[in-house]
């Protein structure tokens, strides 16, 4: 007789399934675009209505081809959303404050990179808000907003890796490049937050963009690349760690192009004699992003003002329409 409170096994044998696991890794993926191209950039804002202003950036991911022998994307392509909530009035406990009160809030998502990250921000997320907040602090207008505070909310839907994934097991320099991800994480950031800004109507002395570059091992730019120490090294934008074997050093801006400033700068790594030339192609990178940002916004302000114009000629016929209306109702008093 079965027992009913409990589930029986199989009458015969089983056997659990068996997954081949590949242990051949696949070529790393190789940088196809020149050192002086940054990687394609979509941008798109107004996607959460219940925000002031929100924007989705997303970078294109390698041009390798998809791998047959594993799964495992050869790269990743960073994707951010950005939230701007406010400004709003400060609570009344709160200290009083002339000018706006700007916090930043940076969180990867839990699947956002190869090894799963927590509920909870950890010390390199807060590192990031810091680095955005102090790039968005010289761009809003923050005396027009007194006793007010606005919140920009970063999510990292998927960020980018630190270096390429068969590294992790000891077939690559892969300490070599830990952490390097950051940097163009931080530079989309900066990128995205300024659109969501523009979206929500916040004043803004100009349009901030973020930028990145770095000094790779050379892997055939021999145009571009020069000797140094003994290694052969060049300067790229836009670097994807997953492309380079070694990143000697890499630099992060935010730049205002209008204003020839820069709000932000991050530099890691060793640069040495090349610390000027890494700066400029940093900010060769925000300049090339600014491009990508203004014909966004100039397409978002059309859309809105079309629409407005669309709702503004649309009272007005319904307005004529009631006023014949009530005109055709009138009637003549004669004595």
């Amino acid at each position: 007789m079965n027992d009913r409170r409990r589930i029986n096994p199989p009458p015969g044998g089983t056997t659990p399934p068996a997954f081949l696991h590949s242990t051949k890794a696949t070529n790393r993926p190789v940088r196809t675009r020149p050192a002086n191209l940054p990687r394609s950039i979509f941008l798109q804002t107004g996607l959460v209505p219940s925000a002031s202003g929100s924007a989705y950036l997303e970078l294109q991911s390698s041009s390798s081809p998809p791998s047959k022998i594993s799964l495992i994307p050869t790269s990743s392509s960073p994707k951010i959303t950005c939230t701007v909530h406010g400004p709003r009035p400060l609570p009344r406990s709160a200290p009083f404050s002339s000018t706006l009160v700007l916090s930043t809030h940076v969180k990867f998502a839990p699947f956002a990179t190869r090894a799963r990250r927590g509920y909870v921000r950890d010390a390199s997320e807060r590192d990031l808000g810091v680095h955005l907040e102090t790039a968005l602090r010289g761009v809003i207008l923050g005396e027009r907003w007194p006793k007010s505070g606005v919140e920009v909310v970063i999510t990292v839907l998927e960020g980018e890796e630190d270096a390429w994934w068969a590294d992790d097991r000891g077939e690559g320099s892969g300490a070599a490049n830990a952490g390097w991800g950051m940097m163009s994480v931080l530079a989309a950031c900066i990128t995205a937050a300024s659109a969501a800004l523009v979206d929500a109507g916040i004043d803004c002395v100009d349009m901030i963009t973020g930028g990145v570059a770095a000094i790779v091992r050379s892997t055939g730019h021999a145009a571009d690349a020069t000797v140094n120490g003994g290694s052969r090294s060049v300067v790229v934008l836009d670097p994807c760690p997953s492309e380079h074997e070694y990143i000697q050093a890499a630099c992060v801006v935010g730049y205002l192009r209008a204003r020839d400033e820069v709000t932000e700068l991050w530099m890691r790594g060793d640069a040495g004699p090349e610390s000027e030339s890494l700066l400029d192609q940093a900010v060769q990178a925000a300049i090339l992003a600014r491009t990508v940002l203004s014909e966004t916004m100039r397409e978002a302000a059309l859309l809105k003002f079309d629409k407005q114009a669309a709702e503004l000629n649309s009272d007005n016929a319904t307005g004529d329409a009631t006023r014949r209306k009530a005109k055709s109702k009138d009637v003549a008093m004669t004595g």
